[in-house]
């Protein structure tokens, strides 16, 4: 067990934890850049597939998220270092913001400085989204190409639900792995 990564894992995603506005989403492209780009513990694509698992997950995006990616760094001591970090903070300001509710609920300031917040949500979401939008893209496989625009579309101007996507591509991705495992099992007869 290597407590320098343990103590990592911790501190970053205490950091990224206190400093993220907007919800699970912008803190998954934070994740992505402290432990992919800056850290190297973990390549873009199985980030990619570690996001996957988190969003297809029951509860807190930003939980799920630092949950797969401590237990991959550190299995579950990564686990408890990334989610005690990742849910310290909100719990500190969500209990400081619940006892003072009141004071909160009409100012003007905090009004404004929520509203603030929104465009640099945006980008950052903007941002994540370009960033798996070109990773897809550079593998040059048609077929997930054309489960992005569908599911794009599908969301956007359907209004089906993300689960229900995630639920269809998950039984596409499970087809698609037992016809390539049977291939690999006839040619090994």
């Amino acid at each position: 067990m290597d407590i320098k990564k343990l103590r990592k894992i911790f501190f970053s995603t205490l950091y990224l934890s206190s400093f993220t506005f907007g919800g699970g989403y912008v803190i998954v492209t934070l994740l992505k850049k402290k432990f992919v780009d800056e850290l190297h513990w973990i390549d873009e694509k199985e980030m990619l597939n570690l996001v996957a698992i988190a969003q297809s997950s029951p509860g807190a995006i930003a939980v799920n998220g630092s949950i797969v990616v401590g237990y991959k760094i550190c299995g579950i001591p990564g686990i408890i270092c990334a989610v005690l970090g990742a849910i310290i903070p909100p719990f500190i300001i969500l209990s400081a913001i619940s006892a003072c509710y009141t004071a909160f609920k009409n100012n003007t300031v905090i009004k404004a400085l929520l509203l603030g917040m929104r465009s640099g949500v945006s980008a950052v979401i903007i941002s994540v989204v370009y960033d798996m939008t070109k990773d897809v893209l550079k593998e040059k496989d048609i077929s997930k190409i054309i489960i992005l625009i569908a599911s794009f579309i599908a969301n956007y101007y359907f209004n089906v639900n993300a689960i229900f996507i995630i639920l269809i591509v998950i039984v596409y991705g499970l087809i698609k792995a037992f016809i390539k495992a049977r291939k690999d099992w006839e040619a090994l007869k």
